[in-house]
């Protein structure tokens, strides 16, 4: 298997961006806050990036779109059906309490739960962990025994469910139902912080006990 994945933390909130790369795919999940470093990235390696995902609507992991398409036009934004209008809302995803006016272009494609996206040879199951937001998703590829989880499931935490949108019980049935049922070596990528498995998830982390 040929995928690389590169975590780039960007920004005063240290939003975990991901560079996913197989042969001529390059696909960006998450651009924060001064992408910059991620722009330079990208150039650095004389990549193109062909699809943008976004696992939710908060401010800090769209931040960077604008300043990706300035650079990359007409690059395909992926975004979770539920979380849509977050992207040309800054009171919706946050930025307008921030006294900032985040927005991106909207959506070019709306993902849903149960949706799969292909990746050459690679699938990518797109997973319900709504409850951070109403509806935030993760992106799991089976075949790279790898998950991308947003703000849904962190290393020891969970995402907070005080915000518009939120919602703990449903936080919690989801990363139940659809993280944890994941196989227990699966590496976990999470919006923030180090990454860690779904096994020493379900083990360990004491917001949500398998």
């Amino acid at each position: 298997m040929s995928l690389e994945i590169h975590t780039l933390a960007l920004g005063d909130f240290q939003t975990n961006a991901y560079v996913l790369i197989d042969g001529g795919e390059c696909w960006i999940v998450d651009p924060g806050f001064e992408p910059e470093e991620l722009v330079d990235f990208l150039r650095g390696r004389d990549l193109t990036p062909t699809q943008i995902l976004l696992t939710h609507g908060h401010a800090d992991h769209l931040a960077g779109i604008n300043e990706l398409l300035a650079a990359w036009p007409g690059v395909p934004i992926f975004c979770p059906a539920e979380d849509a209008e977050m992207l040309t809302d800054a009171g919706a995803n946050l930025s307008g309490m921030l006294g900032l006016s985040v927005t991106s272009p909207p959506a070019d494609k709306l993902v849903r739960a149960g949706d799969v996206l292909e990746m050459n040879a690679l699938s990518w199951q797109i997973l319900d962990t709504s409850g951070h937001t109403a509806g935030g998703v993760s992106y799991y590829c089976a075949q790279a025994g790898m998950v991308i989880t947003g703000d849904a499931l962190f290393a020891g935490a969970i995402g907070r469910t005080d915000f518009p949108g939120g919602d703990f019980t449903r936080l919690a049935h989801n990363i139940r139902r659809n993280l944890y049922a994941l196989p227990p070596e699966t590496r976990m990528y999470p919006g923030h912080g180090p990454g860690s498995t779904i096994g020493q998830e379900i083990r360990l982390n004491p917001f949500v006990h398998g």
